[in-house]
């Protein structure tokens, strides 16, 4: 399944929109670059809507929100519902602030999502109006450990089932989800927390994937997220003496790169529930 769904991604080069934050922006480009996608990158609000028309994808991304990006977010959404593009959100730093979580939950009511990507506390706060925190990092009494993943599971596939999306919680166990399925994975390292905006490019790689597989958006979603941990483990296996994280950030690109169908059906650690 894994390898037919990235053998779709390298053979339609999916054309994505990217409305990211300026942190992670080259990051997300190359990544999409990486699979075999092509993104664009526009957030102007008088240029988003004919950009989003040629794509067939959007990935929304509020790490860097301010007056200029907001506007061009809900233009850009609209357009894409209207078309009946793949759309993902991924909400960064929600419950950090108000003006995060206010966009974020506006943008749910009044988009339609394909999939939403973040950590588990971003998640708690899209599902209950509020919550806090690390920064745009996880709170670590939120995190997702085997003690409670049953609970996790739950609650992924009710919010998944109240957004009629995909879901997908990342974290040290990863769990991509509709309302009846979720992947739980357990691919990747924790070293790729020391690594700015691996989130981000995840969020592009997801959307990248949903555009090219749009009947199996889960499966879609559920092999990104595959593909990504995978990477950070091949990335982390190539490392040399004296490389820090901005080399391990670009070995994690280098892997997306290389990797083949085969590769991640096989390097894939996941089990369904």
């Amino acid at each position: 399944m894994l390898q037919k769904i990235f053998s779709n991604v390298r053979e339609k080069c999916p054309l994505v929109h990217n409305i990211t934050n300026y942190v992670t922006v080259n990051d997300v480009a190359n990544i999409i670059l990486a699979c075999g996608g092509s993104p664009i990158m526009s957030d102007e609000e008088k240029d988003v809507e004919d950009i989003t028309s040629i794509c067939g994808g959007l990935n929304i991304n509020i790490g860097t929100l301010n007056h200029n990006t907001i506007p061009s977010m809900f233009l850009a959404g609209k357009k894409a519902n209207e078309l009946g593009h793949m759309v993902l959100l991924d909400p960064v730093g929600a419950g950090a602030s108000k003006l995060r979580t206010d966009t974020a939950i506006e943008l749910m009511e009044k988009v339609k999502f394909s999939v939403i990507r973040g950590n588990i506390s971003e998640m708690k706060t899209l599902a209950l109006g509020n919550g806090t925190t690390k920064g745009v990092d996880a709170d670590i009494s939120d995190a997702v450990t085997d003690s409670n993943l049953e609970k996790s599971i739950a609650f992924v596939k009710n919010f998944a089932k109240k957004m009629d999306c995909v879901v997908a919680v990342t974290g040290a166990i990863d769990l991509v989800a509709d309302s009846e399925k979720c992947f739980v994975i357990r691919n990747g390292r924790p070293e790729m927390g020391r690594i700015t905006g691996t989130g981000c490019q995840l969020s592009g790689l997801i959307t990248a994937f949903i555009v090219a597989n749009p009947d199996n958006v889960l499966e879609a979603a559920a092999a990104a997220v595959c593909a990504m941990g995978l990477a950070g483990e091949i990335g982390f296996s190539h490392m040399q003496e004296g490389d820090g994280n901005s080399t391990y950030r670009n070995r994690i690109i280098d892997a997306i790169y290389n990797m083949t169908g085969d590769q991640l059906e096989q390097g894939a650690k996941y089990e369904i529930k």
